[in-house]
């Protein structure tokens, strides 16, 4: 263990995913984040959150504090 880095032995909060978008889709992401000053992860983040709880309201509720 003495050779873990600290990376290593923290919990992880998140979870990393590689997506693929038409890059029509991609292109109007780009634009509704620079819209709103925010990055596209933001942005894909936001929406997913939105259809998770449109999908299981329950689970969103849970999940609320997570901002």
């Amino acid at each position: 263990m003495a050779t873990e880095t600290k990376r290593e032995l923290r919990p992880r909060r998140t979870a990393r995913a590689s997506v693929s978008f038409p890059q029509d889709l991609y292109a109007t992401l780009e634009q509704i984040a620079k819209g709103k000053k925010v990055s596209v992860a933001w942005v894909i983040r936001d929406a997913a959150k939105k259809y998770v709880g449109d999908q299981w309201p329950l689970l969103a509720s849970q999940n609320s504090n997570d901002d």
